[in-house]
């Protein structure tokens, strides 16, 4: 009997838990104004965007999103660039937070061992500064481009003419120009064997992690398992 009750006591702890609307905490600050609020249990669930100057609340991800652990900083305000715990791809706005849509690595061969991400235990930081993102692993930096289409693959434009190691003449047609800016990220060794090496966004690009002066934002996200319960 006594089993009989616990495990009825359980069964109405969880009913009750599920009768009860799930909490919404605020786990990551940019700044006075802009802030992340996840929604859902045990730290897990949709994550919203808000932006109270602007006048701005939009949900960048809808559900089952888990908040990134590594060092986060943020000052950027037009792009905003999100990434979760498994470091799968970026959730990103590129109108200060109006619309989102999904970033992701570039295919082909960003790590050494055919990979186009890095495994999750190896990042260690992703900032967004400029309007780019970068995310700092142990072994090598990956970046966004520069925010900015290149001009000549715009509609009507001339297009991007290049010659490949072989000496045969590609163009790249208004048409199908490839990714918009800030839309995938790649390291500079897997740029090196991509197109994008030939539009202007991507060119110039720095060798490190640009230093961030004055960021008064979190650096890190934070949440609390035990949100609703108390």
């Amino acid at each position: 009997m006594k089993r009989l009750f616990s495990a009825l006591a359980a069964l109405l702890l969880v009913a009750g838990c599920q009768a009860k609307e799930p909490p919404t905490q605020v786990v990551y600050r940019f700044d006075d104004h802009r802030y992340l609020e996840l929604t859902g249990w045990d730290c897990e669930g949709a994550l919203w965007y808000t932006d109270t100057k602007r006048g701005i609340h939009t949900e960048s991800v809808s559900q089952f999103y888990r908040i990134f652990t590594k060092k986060f900083v943020h000052p950027s305000e037009q792009y905003i660039a999100i990434t979760g715990w498994g470091v799968g791809g970026f959730s990103v706005s590129k109108d200060y937070g109006k619309t989102w849509q999904l970033a992701q690595f570039s295919p082909g061969e960003n790590e050494p061992d055919g990979m186009n991400a890095p495994p999750q235990e190896d990042v260690e930081a992703f900032t967004v500064v400029n309007d780019q993102g970068f995310l700092q692993t142990k072994h090598r930096l990956y970046m966004s481009s520069r925010p900015f289409d290149d001009p000549r693959l715009a509609a009507g434009g001339p297009g991007i003419t290049y010659t490949i190691s072989d000496g045969t003449v590609q163009k790249i047609k208004p048409r199908s120009p490839g990714w918009p800016w800030g839309m995938v990220y790649m390291t500079p060794q897997a740029l090196k064997h991509s197109v994008e090496q030939y539009k202007t966004n991507w060119q110039d690009q720095p060798d490190k992690v640009p230093e961030v002066k004055g960021y008064t934002g979190w650096d890190h996200m934070r949440c609390d398992m035990d949100a609703g319960r108390k």
